[in-house]
């Protein structure tokens, strides 16, 4: 299941730290990441996933 939230969060890195810890500070984190750039949003989508 980590393997297809990682691929997820590949493609949408909000969405990927979504599945995983829901709409906590994480998510917003991630979302202003995203918005910031595409590849700061990717890293913390997947270390958030990895960590967990």
């Amino acid at each position: 299941m980590d393997l297809l939230r990682i691929l997820i969060a590949i493609l949408l890195p909000p969405l990927g730290v979504f599945l995983q810890e829901g709409l906590g500070k994480h998510f917003w984190i991630n979302i202003l990441l995203t918005l910031f750039g595409y590849l700061p949003g990717i890293v913390h989508a997947v270390w958030i996933i990895a960590s967990r």
